[in-house]
């Protein structure tokens, strides 16, 4: 079993829909960390490890953020407070003088952080890559959905059902590396 750290319930919702597939059992529970400043890597790593120890358990915990090449990779590890600050518009104003498709490049990367008791934790790193629309389309999802294209799909996450999205999102690459990782581990015990 293991334990998922985090009070976002469409997170564990995704996760659950991967773990059943491998027949892994996850537990939710929403036990909050200090995030400390730095990659998302950073603060998976941290969060595990503090989840960890405090458990007595195996956990992972996720971090996640949207990643825009032409703004130096901003909002990156700030995204929530992007979000909640200037939101999507906000966003949309920074790039106005960005004309080219090519040069709207992004990314939604996630990191999934695992931590068990006395172990040093690893991470997953799973990403998305696509570009800032020119305006918010669709009203699915949330937060930074409505402006991340996705040219494949030639829609922007927002454009998509949760179901078409969690087929190949940022957390379910992140999700699926840990899961097929830890399947070793377990099957060589």
């Amino acid at each position: 079993m293991i334990t998922f750290i985090t009070g976002n319930n469409h997170k564990v919702e995704e996760a659950e829909n991967i773990f059943e597939k491998f027949n892994i059992e996850l537990e939710h529970i929403d036990l909050g960390y200090t995030e400390p400043q730095g990659t998302l890597e950073d603060v998976a790593k941290a969060g595990a490890e503090y989840a960890a120890q405090k458990l007595n358990k195996s956990v992972i915990v996720e971090d996640a953020g949207l990643f825009i090449k032409a703004l130096s990779w901003f909002p990156g590890t700030y995204s929530s407070y992007v979000q909640d600050t200037i939101g999507n518009q906000g966003i949309l104003k920074l790039m106005n003088n960005i004309k080219n498709t090519e040069d709207r490049y992004a990314e939604f990367r996630s990191v999934i952080g695992y931590c068990a008791p006395n172990i040093e934790p690893k991470i997953f790193l799973g990403k998305v890559s696509g570009s800032i629309a020119f305006e918010e389309k669709g009203n699915e999802g949330f937060a930074f959905d409505p402006i991340f294209y996705v040219p494949e799909k030639d829609k922007t996450f927002g454009e998509l059902t949760t179901n078409e999205k969690n087929q190949f999102s940022h957390r379910r690459n992140s999700l699926e590396l840990f899961v097929n990782w830890y399947k070793t581990i377990e099957d060589n015990k």
